[in-house]
């Protein structure tokens, strides 16, 4: 179970080793500067912090640690998604749905995946 919530720069790491597996520090790192320059020490730093918090696993092979994500993608997307419903929507699913349809063209793919969606949630209820 996630014990706490990722910031921003931790979600990117976590993305990254969802993405690639397990990994060093240095292939995090190299991956991040793909996207922006990051040091080398900072990557160390946080994945060393989010080792603390559980968010991932370090192996020690020698000198060389290898990290992998020890919260799941889903479980993360999940946590952070109520997070966002609760503060921003006051836990109304509906409001942000609503918000975000009226805000966004969605295509004839994505509003019959929502109609799917809509019709499983409904086959399922008692």
């Amino acid at each position: 179970m996630q014990t706490s919530k990722p910031t921003e720069s931790e979600l990117e790491i976590l993305h990254l080793l969802w993405e690639m597996g397990p990994s060093t520090v240095r292939s995090v790192n190299d991956s991040l500067n793909t996207r922006r320059e990051v040091g080398y020490t900072t990557t160390l730093k946080l994945m060393q912090i989010m080792h603390e918090k559980g968010l991932v696993n370090r192996i020690e092979d020698g000198r060389t640690h290898i990290y992998t994500a020890s919260v799941t993608q889903d479980a993360t997307q999940s946590v952070l998604l109520q997070q966002f419903v609760d503060a921003a929507f006051r836990g109304s699913a509906m409001k942000m749905v609503m918000q975000a349809l009226g805000n966004h063209e969605a295509s004839a793919e994505e509003l019959d995946e929502i109609k799917a969606l809509i019709a499983q949630i409904e086959e399922n209820k008692p």
